[in-house]
């Protein structure tokens, strides 16, 4: 997932991915607990897609409160 894909949502969406990217770290977590996981690499790529979409929806707000 790209900035340029997130920035073409609306902020309805955008929060609605990032709740489901949440659910997914948080599974992510909890296998790495039981030594289920099998790609670590999903949980560096997954933290850093919640702080992709977490940056486009402040920018989005800043944009609205212009």
């Amino acid at each position: 997932m790209n900035a340029q894909e997130l920035k073409a949502k609306t902020p309805d969406q955008l929060r609605d991915e990032l709740v489901a990217l949440k659910k997914e770290a948080f599974n992510l977590r909890f296998q790495q607990a039981t030594g289920q996981l099998e790609n670590t690499a999903r949980m560096r790529a997954v933290r850093r897609d919640v702080a992709r979409v977490k940056t486009v929806l402040t920018q989005k707000a800043a944009e609205a409160a212009n």
